[in-house]
């Protein structure tokens, strides 16, 4: 045996082609994906999604629904930020039926998209963290994250799948106890962001899994079509928000963060700085907030109050009509998009005058976000295709549809 190992010495070590199934039950998928990673010794050749375990056949059912009915729908496709899927939508719904809702409901749902940023973002980092192997960040941010979903409790009664957000305004007006909870919440969190940091950001460990790992310039980003988070982490300057303004946020005053070396660890800190960003924005919100009402005044487009259909015949009439027929929507087709927690979230919508779409396509900022793993993992090792898509903060229900 010693003889043996002797005339091996100076041979070089050679190591084969392998392919890997990273998922789709694996706890650093985020959900039910499925990479093929090829590998040879620790270094990545090749990482290919294979997608569609969470296939729904959204798009499809939006056609064989009312519009109205599709609200609920929108809540599932990215479900740790439902309130910007709502918003999406129901702008595209408006886009057709050429409608304006009045400037209260506009400040609320800017504060349900902000607060919507805020809980994916906790998530996102929270999860990032446990993927690889700070524990304790998952539970400070799902601690903090229960804060949020107080508030959206107490906006519709819901804490993960709102169906807020209507065509025409909200369901529910914004009360002065929201607000003032909103005031709390703002005051309160920067504090548990400086913990993050504390946490994460200075960590040797945190930096040496993220710094230069799945880097990307922003030429390649734009190319790939990347958005969100992931694209302003390459130094692109591009934020709906901003360049394509929708609501009021044309009124508000934020920054947006950018990154410069395109790698995981600029990523991170995008999400950190778009959480103190969001927090500024929920601020002006609640502080420039007019009274007025939170629907439009179309009866064919906003039911009656729950309260008026057991005391008015008319409203009860009413009701039934907008529940079982609908409303019909002119003729024409649309695309709106709005800048959800992932990136750019749009629905395209054909209508032929009925009552129902004829075609809907959902834009899902996770499923563009996925093409880039392949560009992004080449030539990192493998421990390092967890932190990528950590990263990329992919949700297959939107990716998937």
């Amino acid at each position: 045996m010693e003889k043996k190992r002797n005339d091996m010495k100076g041979m070089p070590v050679t190591t084969r082609e392998l392919t890997l199934s990273f998922g789709p039950q694996h706890p650093s998928a985020h959900g039910v994906l499925h990479l093929l990673v090829d590998i040879q010794g620790e270094t990545v050749l090749r990482a290919e999604p294979d997608i569609g375990y969470l296939h729904r056949g959204t798009e499809k059912i939006a056609e064989n629904l009312f519009y109205h009915q599709f609200v609920p729908y929108t809540d599932r496709l990215d479900y740790m930020c439902g309130m910007s899927n709502n918003l999406a939508y129901v702008l595209a719904v408006e886009k057709l039926l050429d409608i304006e809702v009045p400037e209260r409901a506009q400040y609320i749902r800017v504060i349900a998209a902000e607060l919507s940023r805020l809980s994916g973002h906790l998530v996102c980092i929270g999860a990032w963290g446990v993927d690889l192997g700070a524990m304790s960040m998952l539970l400070y941010a799902i601690r903090d994250r229960e804060m949020v979903l107080d508030l959206f409790e107490m906006l519709c009664g819901a804490r993960m799948t709102y169906s807020y957000l209507r065509i025409g305004g909200v369901r529910y007006d914004a009360t002065e106890e929201f607000k003032k909870k909103c005031l709390a919440l703002c005051r309160i969190l920067p504090e548990k962001i400086e913990e993050y940091e504390k946490l994460l950001t200075g960590n040797r460990i945190w930096i040496k899994r993220n710094r230069g790992v799945g880097a990307i310039s922003g030429e390649d980003a734009i190319e790939i079509g990347l958005g969100g988070p992931n694209l302003r982490a390459s130094g692109v300057n591009w934020d709906m928000r901003k360049d394509e303004p929708y609501l009021v946020y044309d009124r508000l005053n934020f920054d947006v963060p950018l990154g410069t070396d395109g790698d995981c660890f600029d990523r991170y800190m995008v999400r950190i700085e778009e959480m103190r960003q969001s927090i500024r924005i929920i601020e002006q919100c609640v502080r420039d907030m007019p009274e007025g009402p939170f629907n439009v005044d179309m009866p064919e487009i906003v039911p009656p109050p729950k309260h008026e259909i057991y005391q008015n015949m008319e409203a009860l009439i009413h009701h039934f009509k907008y529940v079982s027929h609908g409303f019909k929507v002119p003729e024409g087709e649309v695309y709106c998009a709005i800048e959800a927690p992932k990136g750019e979230l749009g629905f395209y919508i054909k209508s032929d005058g009925s009552e129902r779409p004829y075609r809907l396509k959902i834009r899902a900022p996770s499923f563009c976000n996925l093409q880039a793993m392949d560009t992004l993992s080449r030539g990192e090792y493998l421990a390092d295709v967890v932190a990528i898509v950590s990263s990329l903060d992919p949700v297959f229900g939107e990716c998937d549809k």
